[in-house]
């Protein structure tokens, strides 16, 4: 069974649906350090590393490092504490891929930094990188970020870039594209929500097909930025 960290605020239908499709959620602890409206974000509270390897912002809930350890997890953990303002709140935010680490450089937390270090690390004014992506694969990648497009592109990535807005984010005038889905198993994506409630879902869904990815429905309705589902393997 593959897990998957999501937000604490998963619901109960939502929470249900992984089950069924064997996937185990690791719902990921709060962090009141962050604004309400994202303190239960996993893509701000940690970054996967690959091979058993997460980092987490520093004073994550013991109990879950603990759990994470029992299964065989190793942890890391942040230098820096996350703040409720931009960009204290980002540390731990870049978009991290096989050999590829993309992030707004000079906020990236010093431990994720050293920890990504034999990556090509690829500097971006956008300090939300996880959130603002989709990841499909190494090779394919849906981003409303003008910056982010332009870096994948420039790596010869294929990218779907979609406008900014219509989906949920308490709060906020929008989420983001990267925040309402996840990968659940390799070319299975996961979304809090349904494209076929999404103004630009047309596009995503013919750019998935494209690439050879499977869409999955959580539930019914609008798109919801809960961040980011991100599958361990």
């Amino acid at each position: 069974m593959n897990y998957v960290f999501v937000s604490s605020k998963i619901s109960e239908e939502e929470e249900i649906n992984l089950i069924k499709l064997k996937i185990n959620p690791i719902k990921v602890p709060i962090s009141k350090k962050l604004p309400k409206e994202i303190w239960d974000h996993p893509d701000m509270l940690l970054n996967i590393i690959g091979q058993k390897n997460i980092i987490v912002h520093k004073d994550m809930d013991k109990s879950f490092t603990l759990f994470l350890s029992k299964l065989n997890y190793n942890i890391h953990f942040s230098d820096k504490i996350l703040k409720n303002k931009y960009p204290e709140d980002i540390i731990l935010n870049g978009l991290n891929l096989k050999d590829i680490f993309i992030h707004k450089l000079e906020s990236t937390d010093p431990a994720l930094r050293s920890l990504v270090k034999g990556k090509k690390l690829i500097n971006t004014k956008q300090g939300y990188s996880k959130c603002s992506t989709a990841v499909l694969s190494e090779e394919a990648f849906i981003t409303s970020d003008d910056n982010i497009e332009r870096i994948l592109l420039k790596e010869g990535k294929k990218v779907l870039k979609i406008p900014y807005g219509d989906i949920i984010l308490d709060g906020y005038n929008y989420g983001f594209i990267g925040g309402c889905c996840g990968l659940i198993h390799p070319g299975v994506l996961a979304f809090y929500g349904d494209l076929n409630f999404y103004k630009y879902g047309d596009k995503v869904l013919k750019f998935l097909k494209e690439n050879k990815i499977q869409p999955v429905y959580l539930r019914k309705g609008k798109l919801i930025d809960r961040g980011s589902i991100l599958l361990s393997l």
